[in-house]
C-alpha cells in the first residue's frame, strides 16, 4: 500500500550546515501495516513522514501509495490518497468553522465544490454518526465553532476528518504529544478504534517507546537518517523498552540519549 524506495534528503547542501537527513530509507507497508517509527531528535522520522505526505520532495527515491508514483505529485494532490493527523490540534482543523463544517470540507475533499456551502440533510446525519462513535458527545455540537473545543476534542475531530473517507495511507505525526497523559491515552485508543474497524494502513511517528510497543503491529526505529530495527508480529509483541534500548545501542553504537524518548 506505500512503497518507500532508496529515498534521500538533504538540507542545505554544500554549505557548513549541510545535514543529511534520509540516507537511503526504503520502507514496505502492506494493506493493513500499522507502523509506529520511533528514534530520537534528528533521526530523520519527521522528515520521513513529511516526504511522504509531499511536504518535502526527497533529492533521489521514489514514493508510491497503492500502486502510484506520487513523488512529484505536490501535497494537495496527494490528499487523495493520504490522512494526515498533526503534533498541534490546531492543525488540522479551522478554529473559525463548525464542527460539521470542517467534516465537510474533509468529505469532500478531491471534489469540485463550486461555490455553494450547502450541508444536506443526509450528510449531516452521516456526520453526526460519525461523530457520536467518538463517545464525546460532539454529535450534539455541530453548529459549534472547532475554536470552542478542547485540545483533545480538537485533536479527535482532526482524526476523524482524517480518515471519514478511508485514506489509502493514514500518517500520524505524534498525533498525542501535545496533549495530557489521559487526553492523550483517550486519542490513542479512538486511534486504535478507528483503524482496527476500517482497516486502514498506518504510519505513525512518535517519540514515547511505550506507545509504540503496545500500538501497531510493527515497529520502525530510525537514526541519523536511516533505519535501524524493523520488527514485527510476534518478535514485537514480546518487547519491552529495555529491549529497546539495548537494540538501540547495539545497532546504532551509541546510547540512546533523547530525554523526551526516556521521560516518555
Amino acid at each position: 500500500m506505500l512503497n518507500i524506495e532508496n529515498v534521500n534528503k538533504t538540507f542545505d547542501p554544500g554549505t557548513p550546515i549541510e545535514k543529511h537527513a534520509i540516507r537511503g530509507v526504503s520502507l514496505q507497508l502492506e494493506r493493513g501495516d500499522y507502523v509506529t517509527v520511533i528514534g530520537g531528535n534528528g533521526a530523520g522520522k519527521s522528515t520521513m513522514l513529511n516526504i511522504v505526505a509531499g511536504t518535502l520532495f526527497p533529492d533521489i527515491g521514489t514514493i508510491t501509495v497503492d500502486g502510484v508514483n506520487v513523488t512529484n505529485y505536490p501535497e494537495y494532490k496527494r490528499a487523495l490518497y493520504l490522512g494526515r493527523v498533526f503534533q498541534d490540534p490546531r492543525a488540522g482543523t479551522a478554529a473559525d468553522m463548525s464542527i460539521e463544517e470542517n467534516l465537510a470540507l474533509a468529505f469532500r475533499r478531491g471534489k469540485f465544490r463550486g461555490l455553494g456551502w450547502h450541508i444536506r440533510k443526509g450528510e449531516r446525519k452521516f456526520y453526526r454518526e460519525r461523530l457520536a462513535t467518538l463517545g464525546l458527545g460532539l454529535e450534539t455540537r455541530l453548529k459549534d465553532k472547532v475554536g470552542l473545543l478542547s485540545g483533545g476534542q480538537r485533536q479527535a475531530l482532526s482524526l476523524l476528518m482524517a480518515t471519514l473517507k478511508e485514506p489509502r495511507v493514514l500518517l500520524l505525526d505524534e498525533h498525542t504529544a501535545a496533549l495530557d497523559p489521559k487526553t492523550a491515552k483517550t486519542v490513542l485508543d479512538l486511534t486504535n478504534k478507528i483503524v482496527h474497524n476500517y482497516g486502514l494502513t498506518t504510519l505513525c511517528v512518535t517519540h514515547n517507546m511505550r506507545d509504540a510497543l503496545k500500538n501497531g503491529n510493527r515497529i520502525v526505529m530510525m537514526h541519523d537518517g536511516k533505519i535501524i530495527l524493523d520488527m514485527k508480529g510476534e518478535e514485537k509483541a514480546n518487547l519491552t523498552v529495555q529491549d529497546l534500548l539495548k537494540m538501540f545501542e547495539s545497532a546504532s553504537g551509541e546510547e540512546m540519549l533523547s530525554d523526551r524518548m526516556l521521560l516518555t
